[in-house]
């Protein structure tokens, strides 16, 4: 038998600039064609950080997106999945019928841009809760997790499947030297990836014990930033590279080390208004492309389930801190206050 599920709940509410407090929520309801999922944990996105630090998204809303835990009621008509069922998440889906979508530009489909789990309020993915309501048009998102995996390997796909769409973009072969900047979560996802699709990745990062990391997950290369240039001169011309933190110097300096016809991929500038100068030379002469890429593609979702579920101990070693619900507003501090050794951080209800 089922345990009953509460009325009410505990989550973590946003209700204002660098304000986070437990309070005690209703359980959302579920209506026809909905989910109710029980979290088991949540990872801790820097996008949700900075809507959190700055003030940027009106209060209140339950953030959290990196979503795992155990289907715990169905509405009426969902066919395909059942209660007890553990599954990872996407609070993002596409149409699949509109101009984007018929363009695979998913992250610019009207549909995509709505959230579409919530644990109350404004829906905004909900994880930092017990309980999460998946909307109808989620339902395609959900990734049952098999029976040798963890939940944390559930809640990593939907990070997994961002940094997939953001290679798949490069057009990289097996042999190409890729320089990735940044050797944070997001970075060493990069880098493993990019190892397991045979490419020669020269990581690069100011903090020395995140470059042992780097190592440890296939870079061919380690070292800082200003030493790129001559590790490429030691492994061949730089054919893409992949920016994941948000420096604009990182960026220029990406453009000028890649090779011609090279391509440079900006993936950790999240916040508008950022404006920085390239030579428009390079871009047009020497076809050297700047791209950028955001969120996942709902195309790749079983590559990235691929990849979450065969790359367990490499996952494990990149969640560093676990936090349980109560302490949710001290793991976001810990995520905006990068160490050597702090790297994925989750939240546990």
């Amino acid at each position: 038998m089922n345990p009953p599920i509460p009325k009410t709940m505990k989550a973590a509410v946003y209700r204002g600039q660098n304000d986070i407090r437990i309070e005690e929520v209703p359980v959302p309801e579920v209506k026809a064609g909905q989910v109710l999922v029980k979290v088991a944990v949540c990872g801790v996105c820097p996008t949700d950080i900075k809507k959190i630090q700055t003030g940027s998204v009106p209060p209140p809303r339950i953030f959290g997106h990196e979503t795992a835990g155990t289907i715990v009621r169905l509405g009426r008509g969902v066919r395909g999945l059942r209660v007890g069922d553990r599954v990872g998440l996407h609070h993002h889906v596409p149409c699949r019928k509109c101009h984007y979508c018929r363009h695979h530009a998913y992250a610019q489909c009207a549909q995509y841009k709505q959230t579409g789990i919530t644990a109350g309020f404004e829906p905004a993915g909900g994880g930092y809760a017990e309980y999460v309501c998946v909307s109808d048009f989620c339902l395609p998102g959900i990734v049952k997790i098999p029976k040798a995996a963890s939940f944390i390997q559930g809640a990593m796909l939907e990070p997994v499947n961002t940094v997939l769409k953001g290679v798949a973009q490069l057009g990289l072969r097996r042999g190409d030297v890729v320089a990735v900047y940044g050797q944070g979560p997001i970075g060493l996802l990069f880098t493993r990836i990019l190892f397991r699709l045979g490419i020669k990745v020269l990581a690069a990062d100011l903090i020395p014990e995140r470059l042992t990391f780097g190592r440890r997950f296939g870079a061919k290369w380690v070292g800082q930033p200003e030493e790129l240039q001559a590790a490429a001169s030691s492994y061949g011309p730089v054919d893409a590279a992949i920016v994941t933190v948000p420096v604009d110097a990182a960026v220029q300096e990406a453009h000028a080390l890649v090779r011609g016809a090279g391509r440079v991929l900006v993936f950790g500038h999240t916040m508008r208004g950022r404006v920085t100068g390239l030579d428009l030379g390079a871009v047009c002469v020497d076809e050297k492309a700047i791209l950028g890429s955001y969120s996942s593609d709902i195309r790749l979702q079983p590559a990235s389930a691929r990849f979450c579920f065969r790359e367990g101990r490499f996952l494990g070693e990149l969640i560093t801190e676990t936090y349980p619900l109560t302490q949710t507003a001290e793991a976001i501090a810990a995520v905006a206050h990068p160490t050597g050794t702090r790297l994925k951080v989750m939240v546990a209800p």
